[in-house]
């Protein structure tokens, strides 16, 4: 993200309604705007970047690490709004109500980073009339169910213990809500940037308020949404296994609390989730 903030913060609002404009394909290399609904963009966009190559596509690319974590339904409408505006007669901005909407739940995403929200994305510089601005149709559809599920958010590190104590895993176990297996990775994308990933299957040891079908979801989001803490506890090079315990905290966000990397010659964790299984707490 230092890339994205910095240049986004050196960006001004200068971009003049009045000036010539041409209308260019998004170029296929610009994937964060493949599928926005059109095919045509103007150039210069609303951040004042005017070159595709030297300036629209390499920033696009800045936000695909915040697009990723699935911080805000409509992140990808707003900011392809602005870096590939849609071209027609007139221009559209995006409406500020979206802004808005965007931005509490994605800046929360970058501060978790260690970043703030850019100021060139002040939500006072789009329109507040809703009449001439893009303001993306509501999902009505399972957004009651969204609301209901654990969601991951930005926390405090959780604890990496290795070879734990057959006690300190049983108590983790009783403790918490709920304790999975998973294998995490961890990977340089051609970007240079790590990647992180939850490999095949997830195993429950105790469910609680997990969902089998959504649990490989949350947690590959907790990864993308805490960089910092995913750089600290996932070593480059194979896929690592992990006995993973945490809570869902009162307001439904999903909080790791303890991970134990489960090595081969660590009975203690084999023995506790034997144990767990048939004697619970």
């Amino acid at each position: 993200y230092d890339c994205l903030c910095l240049s986004m913060l050196q960006s001004t609002w200068g971009f003049d309604m009045g000036q010539s404009t041409r209308c260019v394909p998004i170029p296929h290399q610009m994937s964060v705007c493949q599928d926005v609904g059109y095919s045509e963009m103007r150039l210069p966009n609303f951040l004042g970047h005017s070159s595709l190559e030297g300036e629209v596509v390499p920033r696009s690319e800045d936000w695909r690490p915040l697009l990723q974590t699935g911080c805000h339904p409509h992140a990808q409408a707003f900011l392809c709004s602005l870096i590939a505006p849609i071209c027609l007669d007139t221009f559209i901005q995006p409406c500020r109500s979206l802004c808005v909407a965007v931005r509490d739940s994605c800046a929360p995403v970058l501060a978790c980073q260690g970043h703030v929200w850019p100021e060139a994305l002040d939500c006072d510089r789009f329109p507040a009339q809703e009449d001439m601005c893009l303001t993306p149709h509501p999902k009505h559809s399972n957004s009651h169910l969204a609301k209901a599920l654990p969601q991951p958010a930005c926390q405090a590190c959780p604890s990496v213990e290795e070879h734990p104590t057959l006690k300190t895993v049983l108590d983790a176990l009783c403790q918490d809500d709920f304790a999975v297996t998973a294998k995490l990775s961890r990977r340089r994308r051609p970007s240079g940037e790590p990647e992180f990933e939850v490999e095949g299957r997830v195993e429950f040891i105790r469910q609680g308020p997990l969902l089998p079908y959504d649990t490989q979801y949350l947690l590959q989001q907790w990864l993308l949404i805490n960089l910092r803490c995913a750089n600290a506890l996932v070593r480059p090079g194979r896929a690592q296994l992990y006995l993973l315990t945490g809570a869902v905290q009162p307001e439904g966000t999903l909080a790791l609390t303890r991970l134990f990397p489960w090595h081969k010659k660590d009975h203690s964790i084999a023995v506790a989730t034997r144990k767990w299984k048939h004697h619970k707490c």
